[in-house]
């Protein structure tokens, strides 16, 4: 088995049946997903690499979303290495990306600062801009 780890979505770590570890990041998608969209413009501008899959497209990919988000549809999914995040921002994936795979880090990679509200809570909570 695999402890797979969701993000801000539920909050809480599944266990589902062994999934083929790969050298990639996975992002599962679905057309009209604005958090989608979001997440991967983030993810572009950050230099990130990704196997996108459109769960409305491959039910292989819809049946492995539903595995790790507690039986729902929850998108954006991006899994790296064996550890999935359901429903991720951006700062997690980073985050989860340095732990598991800093390879498939860009060289010199910096996670990009908090912008707008981001900025605003960061200082508030006493981070730096």
């Amino acid at each position: 088995m695999t402890t797979w780890k969701n993000g801000s979505g539920y909050g809480v770590d599944e266990t589902v049946s062994e999934r083929d570890a790969t050298d990639q990041v996975d992002f599962y998608w679905r057309p009209g997903c604005l958090f989608c969209v979001s997440l991967e413009k983030q993810l572009d501008r950050a230099g990130i690499d990704f196997a996108p899959h459109n769960i409305w497209d491959e039910d292989e990919a819809a049946g492995f979303v539903r595995s790790v988000a507690r039986g729902t549809e929850t998108v954006p999914t991006v899994v790296i290495g064996d550890v999935a995040l359901v429903n991720p921002s951006a700062r997690q994936v980073f985050a989860t990306m340095q732990e598991v795979a800093p390879h498939l880090l860009p060289e010199g990679f910096e996670p990009p600062a908090p912008r707008g509200l981001g900025r605003l809570l960061s200082r508030m909570l006493g981070g730096r801009s």
